[in-house]
């Protein structure tokens, strides 16, 4: 037992120092270090454009109707068809209409006979009455038989009218000129007026294309109302290809689920290169941007609270800074809330929490900014 109290005792002393030894300072402070790569802030000039993805939308699509009841005789065009503002489409049994036509003329002609002869019967008896021939209550009696005459006449030629409409609206013309869709109803079809659409058209030249932008961006595009702000479509389909065109439409209020706001460019779309319905990028040119502070975009965190970077400090550790994307270009972000100089993180984020030691792998980088000089190389704070 002896032994082994002095063992426990050399033992005890030797524990202790072997501990105070491995939990003392390191020689780098004590906390590891998360290696990060960063990139400085900068203040440039840059193209001014918003980019988006728009969808191509008609300026006027109608869907065409039968304004009276009747069987479809003829189609006069193809599915797909484009056709002229007037052209014939559709042809629809004229016979009840020209049948109601020819009564409603015979009834006018006949009434009209009668009204001229009551007009001369009234003016007869006005003579007479003035020399007592006749009574007045017979020279008003005839007068108003006359006039009533005259009345029916009217009437009729107001029944003639709709007559002669009717049958024009047999004969079915394309309100607007555009390309036809797929054929709805064929030839032999018992249509009835206002309740059975006949086909489609949709006008392809001009074209419209609606796009979302940030309500951020509304201010320099306000500024610029004026001016003729081009715009360029790019088809999914086809990336290569461009179409230019000029923003004609900025709605009237933000939408407050997206914070955004509608515009719309319209082109002219002479080859038909652009579709309705189909999805467009579509770029705004706003013109140049001074002074923009630009950083890379994989700087930039989305988090609970809204975008942010991670700002290296004087001493060495990392701070979140929140920041507003106003757009991107490329491979930058133009934002707000950071100061040009400044150094951000671009790799190595997901490793960091607030007031992280850091170590900068390689220095700040330029790159993908444009190889622009460090702003505080020759002395010169950010502007």
């Amino acid at each position: 037992m002896r032994i082994d109290v002095v063992t426990f005792r050399t033992l005890v002393p030797a524990i202790a120092l072997a501990a105070t030894v491995g939990c003392g300072p390191s020689r780098g402070g004590g906390v590891s270090k998360v290696p990060v790569s960063v990139a400085r802030v900068e203040r440039r000039s840059l193209p001014y454009e918003l980019e988006a993805t728009g969808t191509v939308e008609p300026i006027r699509s109608v869907d065409v109707l039968p304004q009276v009841n009747g069987t479809i005789l003829h189609v006069n065009f193809a599915e797909g068809d484009e056709v002229a503002a007037g052209q014939i489409l559709f042809e629809i049994d004229p016979r009840p209409y020209r049948a109601a036509l020819q009564q409603a003329e015979g009834a006018l002609l006949r009434d009209l006979t009668q009204a001229v002869s009551g007009a001369r019967e009234a003016a007869r008896y006005k003579t007479l009455a003035a020399t007592n021939t006749v009574t007045q209550e017979d020279y008003e009696a005839k007068q108003s038989t006359a006039d009533a005459a005259y009345a029916a006449v009217r009437s009729d030629s107001a029944a003639a009218a709709i007559a002669r409409l009717n049958l024009e609206y047999a004969t079915v013309r394309a309100p607007i000129g555009g390309r036809t869709g797929r054929l709805l109803l064929h030839e032999g079809n018992l249509v009835r007026a206002g309740n059975d659409p006949l086909v489609s058209i949709v006008q392809m030249r001009p074209i419209l294309v609606r796009f979302p932008v940030p309500a951020i961006s509304l201010p320099a595009i306000r500024q610029r109302a004026g001016q003729q702000l081009a715009a360029i479509a790019m088809p999914a389909r086809d990336s290569a290809s461009s179409i230019q065109g000029i923003l004609s439409f900025v709605d009237n209020q933000v939408d407050t689920s997206t914070g955004t706001v509608l515009l719309k460019a319209r082109f002219q779309n002479r080859d038909g290169g652009l579709w309705p319905g189909e999805f467009v990028r579509i770029t705004l040119v706003l013109g140049v941007q001074n002074d923009a502070v630009v950083v890379p975009s994989q700087a930039v965190m989305q988090g609970q609270q809204g975008t942010y970077v991670f700002v290296v400090t004087n001493d060495g550790t990392a701070a979140t800074q929140p920041v507003t994307v106003e757009r991107t270009l490329d491979s930058l972000s133009v934002v707000a809330g950071v100061p040009a100089g400044a150094l951000v993180v671009t790799d190595g984020q997901l490793r960091l929490t607030p007031n992280s030691k850091v170590d900068i792998r390689g220095g700040p980088t330029t790159e993908s900014a444009g190889g622009g000089a460090d702003p505080t190389a020759s002395g010169n704070g950010p502007r």
